[in-house]
């Protein structure tokens, strides 16, 4: 329940846009921003004002070309997203701030057990071919990419996976599971839906090491049943969406969004942290 103490921390009306970065979420972020490469001209860049129209994208889900003009051109936001995509900042703010979140909810760093499911995600009308498959998911009746994840029990982001619609969940969880272990060797256990049951997955599972899987299927009574541990991933979807760039699938590359959806949860963590300091 919303108490007059959680709606003071969450008010952001003192900010340019509500997406800005607040000066705390900032000092968290700042440090591990890479500096500038040595040689060639001063970097002339204010990075938090690219951080904000980065997250500005995010938030509203308009196109870069549609940013306000108080925040950086297009040119310079788009390519330090993509930079930061690809040499790997983005993974290390969130792998810092997923570490810190853990801690400070008294819990330890790595976690022992994990929730996969799959979410698919309608394509929005794009010019020219798609760069990456798209595909129909004959179940949802959708045409378009399917998001995997991989969540602990806090709900916060252990890996993201994307592509087409049209592989099954069972298929598609392989990649992620198998990047999913290198960097979190403690878990133990993974529940998952019945898309996921199987000799297949099962077989999956047990290629990644000594993890284990449990099928949590849906109940055979007609009612409402919260259903054991299922109901975490399915709230991280939730967070997720309130974003509007992932409310369809805009992007050409599966990358772009795995890359929204990590700021997406980032944005979540420096909020979590930063809640008392507001």
């Amino acid at each position: 329940m919303w108490k007059p103490e959680h709606r003071l921390t969450a008010d952001r009306r003192s900010l340019r846009y509500p997406s800005d970065l607040s000066d705390a979420e900032w000092v968290l972020v700042a440090p591990m921003i890479p500096p500038a490469r040595r040689g060639g001209r001063r970097r002339l860049v204010d990075v938090r004002e690219v951080l904000n129209a980065i997250f500005y994208v995010l938030s509203t889900g308009c196109q870069w070309n549609a940013m306000p003009k108080d925040l950086p051109p297009k040119s310079t936001a788009h390519l330090y997203f993509l930079l930061w995509d690809w040499d790997g900042t983005l993974d290390r703010i969130h792998d810092a701030l997923y570490v810190a979140t853990r801690e400070a909810a008294g819990r330890e760093a790595s976690p022992t057990v994990a929730i996969i499911d799959s979410q698919s995600s309608k394509a929005a009308q794009k010019g020219g071919s798609a760069l990456d498959p798209q595909g129909f998911d004959a179940g949802k009746k959708i045409t378009g990419r399917k998001r995997h994840i991989l969540v602990d029990t806090l709900g916060l982001l252990l890996g993201v996976s994307v592509h087409a619609a049209d592989i099954q969940d069972r298929d598609g969880a392989h990649d992620l599971l198998r990047r999913a272990r290198r960097r979190f060797p403690f878990v133990e256990r993974i529940f998952a839906d019945g898309g996921y049951q199987g000799p297949k997955m099962a077989k999956t599972v047990a290629a990644t090491g000594c993890w284990k899987i449990e099928i949590v299927k849906r109940s055979d009574l007609h009612r409402f049943v919260v259903l054991p541990k299922r109901w975490i991933v399915e709230r991280t979807f939730a967070w997720i969406s309130r974003n509007r760039r992932l409310m369809r699938d805009f992007e050409r590359y599966t990358r772009t969004v795995a890359a929204f959806v990590r700021l997406a949860m980032i944005r979540i963590m420096l909020r979590r942290l930063t809640r008392s300091t507001q």
